[in-house]
């Protein structure tokens, strides 16, 4: 995760009550488009304002890229959207040098690919090839990219919003670690429920199509952003979230029984790291300036399944990545505070 870009005083002057408020006006925007799916819409924004990037799954048709259009509408951003497929190429993504001929000379100009927006969508990411894919890790990771000798900064915020399909799912390509673990969430899209899909269809059967509106601008994010790692979090709680990813590793002392028998590797640093920041984040849009264990609860399925990678048992015998952080989530104690 990387740290936002240096604030100006008027954009770090942002109280919690005025994140709250910008928040809710925020997520209130998206659900005018965006039918139920409360949670999704609540761990996407809080991935924005962590400055992170999240990798959306689920089957085709549920919405995943309309909320990813939604937000852009929302945040006075900029947008750009990567169709990932097969024949994609890496500098499809990042861009490349191109010799062009000004004033009878020839030199070389970079020229931007798509990368270069505050917003990304990569539309089913696992369609394309692992070369292709390992083309954003720079990006994700160090908000920069590097071509030949030069290295281009992108401009704060810089959200990639990653989907993909299942990958029991023909020509699917699946993510390396190494690019799963750049991302700060991965989220499940259900299903909706019958009364969802009757909304659903009235909204996109009319004669008007709902669009959401503006509620914030790069600015406010990033001073939401800034906001958000000044939250206090007592160590008892930063012990948890370490604990809680701790238990993750079979080789651990805490590990329950399940992780001990089905999972290859436990979560990396940056899963506590992710618990943590997040745990600030989601006690800010619950009205409070402190982190509790409940915040570190509420956000270890998003932030830990992409990052227990299960054994071949684990894999033959169905065990989801989700039953092993609850088992985790149920297997270490909250702390005792003095």
């Amino acid at each position: 995760m990387t740290e936002p870009a240096v604030a100006t005083p008027a954009q770090a002057e942002l109280s919690a009550e005025a994140f709250s408020d910008l928040a809710e006006r925020i997520e209130r925007e998206i659900k005018t488009v965006i039918v139920g799916q409360d949670e999704l819409v609540r761990h996407t924004l809080i991935c924005l304002i962590a400055n992170g990037h999240a990798l959306l799954e689920g089957v085709p048709g549920l919405g995943k890229t309309m909320l990813v259009r939604t937000i852009a509408d929302v945040i006075d951003c900029t947008f750009n959207r990567i169709q990932f497929t097969p024949d994609l190429m890496p500098a499809d993504i990042v861009g490349t040098n191109v010799l062009i001929e000004q004033d009878g000379q020839r030199q070389f100009r970079f020229q931007p690919g798509p990368v270069f927006s505050n917003l990304l969508l990569a539309d089913e990411i696992n369609r394309a090839t692992p070369k292709t894919q390992s083309a954003l890790l720079e990006a994700m990771q160090e908000q920069q990219v590097s071509i030949a000798r030069d290295r281009h900064q992108l401009e704060p915020p810089f959200f990639v919003l990653a989907t993909q399909n299942p990958l029991e799912m023909e020509g699917t390509y699946p993510l390396p670690e190494a690019q799963l673990d750049r991302f700060l969430f991965k989220l499940w899209v259900p299903f909706p429920s019958e009364d969802d899909l009757v909304q659903i269809i009235e909204r996109t059967t009319g004669s008007q199509t709902p669009r959401a509106g503006k509620a914030a601008d790069a600015k406010q994010i990033v001073a939401m952003q800034r906001l958000a790692r000044s939250v206090p979090i007592a160590p008892h709680v930063t012990a948890y979230a370490v604990s809680v990813l701790a238990a993750t590793h079979p080789d651990g002392p805490r590990a329950p029984a399940l992780v001990k028998e089905y999972v290859r590797y436990g979560g990396s640093p940056r899963g506590a790291q992710a618990l943590v920041l997040t745990g600030k984040i989601n006690a800010l849009l619950e009205g409070r300036y402190n982190v509790s264990v409940d915040d570190i609860r509420a956000v270890a399925l998003p932030a830990l399944r992409h990052r227990v990678i299960r054994n071949f048992e684990g894999e033959a015998e169905g065990i989801t990545s989700d039953a092993i952080v609850r088992a985790v989530l149920e297997q270490v104690p909250a702390p005792a505070v003095d």
